[in-house]
C-alpha cells in the first residue's frame, strides 16, 4: 500500500477539508465539521475521515507524511469580529486622525450596488487602533524621498512611554513615504525596542519598511496593523495545530496558504497575507488543474457554507490585486483577484419585515447547518433547510450520516417562516429559495466576467467546495460556457489546491522610476542599477524566509518581477521579467519589450504609447521551492450506462412545481464514461451533485464531470 506524503488543510466556517496524497499522487478527501474554538479537533477528525477511505488509521499514516499545509479563516474571524491585540500606533504629528477616519470608501466596502449609491447607508466601522493609542512625532519626509523636516528624537521617548502606560500589546510605526526613506521608522523602531526591553515588557514593534514598504500610506498602515492586530495572535493558533499535529506523530514544519497563491511557513516574518488562504486554495488548485488539462480560460467558482467565492484565470495566469479591501479595510498585499458574496449553502433565509420578500445572508449558520440539525440550537431557516424539503439531499447522509438531519424540522421552520408569510406551499418557497440563490449566483458569475471585458462562452467554468455540485446547473443555466467542470473531489477542492501549491516567498517594494522614450543610455543605466538594488534587497528577504525552514539559496529559484506603466497613467501591469539580472542597455530594452506585449494583451495593440515614456513602479521578488503534488488521476473508459452496484434507488424531490422520482447514485461507484441523465442525485459522503431537467452528466477519465445543458 502506499503510503501517505502530503496533508492538505481547509479549515473553512463550516467544514474542515483534508486532502491527502500519498507517493503515487493518489489522494483522498475528507470532511468533518469545523471546530471554531480548537481548530485542530475538527482537522484531526476530517483526516481520520479521509484516511478510513484508504483502510488505515493517523497513527499509522502520520508519521509517513513529508509535508502539511493549512488554510483557514481564523485571522480572518478575528479581523472582522474585531477580537485582536491592544495595538499602539506612530505617526507623522499632525496625522494622529487619519486611522480613525479611514479611506472614504471603507465606508460601503462589502455594500451591494444599491447600498453603495445611498450615502445614508455608509458607515465606517471602529478603528483598529483607537485614537487614545495613537501618538505623533515630528518628521517630515516628502514623496521623492527627501528630508523635509528632521526626526526629532527627544520626542520618540515620551510618546512610546505613553503608549507603554496604556498598556498596549503591539505597537506598529508608520510615518509618511518612508518605503523612500527608511531611515526614520528604523529609528524609531530601534528606540521604541530599547525602551520596551528597559521596562521588561512582552510588547513587538512592527515598522511599516520592515514589513511593507509599499506606497499608500493607508494601505500600507492598515497592513501592519493587521499583522500586530489579528496575524500575531492567529500564529499562536497556528502553533497550537502545528503541536496537535506532531503529537498525532507528524515531523513536518506546517506551512500556511498565502494570499499571492504560494504557502509559507508559519515562522514566516509577514503572516498578514495568509488571512484569505481558503478561498486561495481554491483558486490555485484551478489554475493546477487548468495546466494539466490544457486548459487556458476559467471562471472558478466555489460555494461553501458561509460564501460563494469567484475568479478569473486567463491565459493561464491568475491576476494580482496588489490594493485588496478585506474586513472593510483597504490593504497593501498581493491577493489573488477574487469576488466574494455572503450567499452559501448555510445562508441565513428571512422576510424583509419593509417589502415581505425573501432576503438570503449575508450571515450564515456556519457549521450549525440549519435548522434540521438537531444539534445546531438554530432557529431560522437556511438554504440547507431547503434542500432537505425538496429532497435534494439525503438527511441519513449529511458528512457520510455523521449528523443526521431532521426533515421534519426543516418543513415546519420552512412553512413558519418563508411559506405561511408568503402565502405559499412548503415545496414552493423552499423552490423559490432555491431559484432565487441561484438566480445571485448566475448574476454575479456573468457581471465578474463580463466587467472584466470578456464572455462566458470564452470560459470554462470550475464548480466546486461543498456546496456547488448542487446548484451547478442553477448559476450556470443559459450563460454558454465553453464546458462547466466538477471534480469528483470538489468537496476538498481548496485543499486540493493547497497540496499543489508551491512553497513561496514574495516580497515587493514601491519605486518610482522614470525613463524617457529613447533616453540616454546614461538614464537608462542609472534606472537599472535602481530596479537591481531593489531586487538584490528583496532577494535578501527572501532568502531569510527561506533559511527558517533550512532551505539554502542554492535550492530556492528565484524569480523576478516588475510593475510597468506608461507615464502619467494610472494602472500598472505586473510583468515577470525575461532577464535573471540587470546589467545592460539591452535588459532595458527586453524589459520593454516583454511590458509592451502584455500591454497589448490586456489592452489593445492600438493603445500602446511609448512617446509617453515609461515609469517601473515596483520590484517583486518570488522564491519558489518545488513540493510534492497530487496526480490527477487516469483511469480507463467505461461504456455510458452507469454500473447496478452505483444505482441507490429513486427517491422522492419537488422541482419547478411537480414532485418527481429522482434516480439517486453513489458518485464513487460511477466509472469513467458513464452519463447520467436528469433528474439523477449523485451522492458523495461530501458533496451532493443535482443532474436537473434540461441537463446530463459524463464522467471523464480524469473523474471529472462535465455538466451539459440540453439544447431543446
Amino acid at each position: 500500500m502506499a503510503k501517505s506524503q502530503i496533508l492538505a488543510i481547509d479549515a473553512g466556517g463550516t467544514m474542515t477539508d483534508t486532502f491527502i496524497i500519498d507517493e503515487k499522487g493518489d489522494f483522498v478527501v475528507g470532511k468533518a465539521q469545523t471546530t471554531p474554538l480548537d481548530e485542530h479537533i475538527g482537522l484531526l477528525n476530517s483526516a481520520k475521515d479521509a484516511l478510513s477511505q484508504w483502510n488505515t488509521k493517523m497513527e499509522d499514516e502520520f508519521p509517513n507524511l513529508l509535508a502539511g499545509v493549512y488554510s483557514g479563516t481564523a485571522m480572518l474571524n478575528r479581523l472582522v469580529s474585531r477580537v485582536g491585540r491592544r495595538v499602539g500606533l506612530v505617526v507623522n504629528k499632525g496625522m494622529e486622525d487619519n486611522h480613525r477616519m479611514g479611506r472614504g470608501l471603507q465606508s460601503f466596502l462589502g455594500y451591494s450596488y444599491s447600498d453603495k449609491i445611498h450615502i445614508n447607508t455608509h458607515h465606517f466601522d471602529p478603528p483598529l487602533v483607537p485614537r487614545k493609542w495613537t501618538v505623533g512625532v515630528t518628521e517630515r519626509v516628502d514623496l521623492f524621498g527627501n528630508v523635509v523636516i528632521p526626526l526629532y528624537e527627544h520626542e520618540i521617548e515620551p510618546a512610546i512611554q505613553k503608549l507603554i502606560d496604556e498598556d498596549v500589546e503591539a505597537i506598529v510605526i508608520s510615518l509618511l513615504h518612508s518605503y523612500k526613506y527608511p531611515a526614520h521608522e528604523r529609528k524609531i523602531r530601534d528606540i521604541a525596542e530599547q525602551i520596551v526591553a528597559k521596562a521588561n515588557k512582552d510588547i513587538k514593534v512592527f515598522a511599516t519598511v520592515d514589513y511593507y514598504p509599499v506606497r499608500k500610506e493607508s494601505h500600507r498602515t492598515n497592513t501592519t496593523i493587521v499583522e500586530a492586530y489579528a496575524a500575531e495572535p492567529s500564529r499562536k493558533t497556528l502553533e497550537n495545530i502545528d503541536t496537535a499535529l506532531r503529537e498525532a506523530g507528524t515531523n513536518f514544519d506546517l506551512r500556511i496558504m498565502a494570499s499571492h497563491g504560494g504557502t509559507i511557513s508559519i515562522k514566516a516574518n509577514e503572516l498578514a497575507r495568509t488571512c484569505v488562504s481558503g478561498p486561495i486554495g481554491g483558486m490555485v488548485g484551478a489554475k493546477y488543474l487548468a495546466e494539466q488539462l490544457g486548459l487556458k480560460n476559467v471562471a472558478c467558482s466555489d460555494i461553501g457554507g458561509t460564501s460563494f467565492d469567484i475568479g478569473l484565470i486567463t491565459q493561464g495566469e491568475l491576476a494580482i490585486n496588489a490594493s485588496p479591501d478585506m474586513a472593510r479595510l483597504v490593504l497593501s498585499l498581493p491577493l489573488v483577484s477574487m469576488d466574494t458574496t455572503g450567499a452559501g449553502t448555510g445562508s441565513f433565509v428571512r422576510i424583509d419585515p419593509n417589502y415581505g420578500n425573501i432576503t438570503l445572508g449575508p450571515d450564515s449558520a456556519g457549521s450549525r447547518v440549519g435548522v434540521c440539525n438537531p444539534k445546531g440550537g438554530l432557529d431560522t431557516v437556511t438554504v440547507s433547510d431547503c434542500h432537505v424539503v425538496l429532497g435534494l439531499i439525503n438527511p441519513d447522509n449529511f458528512i457520510g450520516g455523521v449528523i443526521k438531519l431532521s426533515k421534519e424540522k426543516a418543513y415546519e421552520a420552512v412553512k413558519t417562516q418563508i411559506a405561511d408569510p408568503l402565502g405559499l406551499t412548503v415545496e414552493d418557497a423552499a423552490y423559490g429559495v432555491i431559484e432565487l440563490l441561484e438566480s445571485q449566483l448566475r448574476n454575479y458569475l456573468e457581471s465578474m466576467i463580463l466587467g472584466k471585458g470578456y464572455s462566458p462562452s470564452q470560459y470554462v467554468c470550475f464548480s466546486y467546495g461543498g456546496g456547488g455540485p448542487l446548484h451547478t446547473a442553477g448559476y450556470t443555466k443559459g450563460l454558454g460556457f465553453e464546458d462547466v467542470l466538477i471534480p469528483a473531489w470538489a468537496a476538498g477542492f481548496s485543499a486540493f489546491g493547497c497540496g499543489a501549491a508551491d512553497f513561496e516567498y514574495r516580497y515587493d517594494k514601491t519605486l518610482d522610476l522614470n525613463v524617457d522614450d529613447r533616453a540616454e543610455d546614461s538614464d537608462i543605466l542609472l534606472a537599472g542599477r535602481e530596479l537591481q538594488a531593489a531586487w538584490d534587497e528583496l532577494k535578501k528577504k527572501v532568502t531569510e524566509e527561506f533559511k527558517k525552514n533550512d532551505y539554502s539559496p542554492e535550492e530556492v529559484d528565484f524569480r523576478l518581477l516588475y510593475r510597468m506603466q506608461y507615464q502619467g497613467q494610472l494602472n500598472d501591469l505586473e510583468i515577470e521579467a525575461p532577464i535573471s539580472a540587470f546589467k545592460s542597455v539591452n535588459d532595458w530594452d527586453s524589459l520593454i519589450q516583454t511590458f509592451e506585449e502584455t500591454y497589448s494583451r490586456v489592452y489593445a495593440k492600438s493603445a500602446l504609447s511609448p512617446e509617453l515614456g515609461y515609469s517601473i513602479t515596483g520590484a517583486i521578488v518570488r522564491g519558489v521551492v518545488e513540493v510534492a503534488k497530487p496526480q490527477i488521476p487516469q483511469e480507463p473508459l467505461f461504456g455510458e450506462t452507469p454500473p447496478v452496484d452505483a444505482f441507490l434507488g429513486f427517491r422522492k424531490i419537488y422541482w419547478n412545481g411537480e414532485h418527481l422520482q429522482a434516480k439517486i447514485y453513489e458518485m464513487e461507484k460511477l466509472l469513467p464514461g458513464n452519463r447520467i441523465d436528469a433528474f439523477s442525485i449523485l451522492e458523495s459522503t461530501a458533496t451532493t451533485l443535482v443532474v436537473p431537467i434540461g441537463f446530463e452528466a459524463y464522467l471523464d477519465e480524469n473523474r471529472i464531470f462535465h455538466l451539459k445543458e440540453i439544447k431543446e
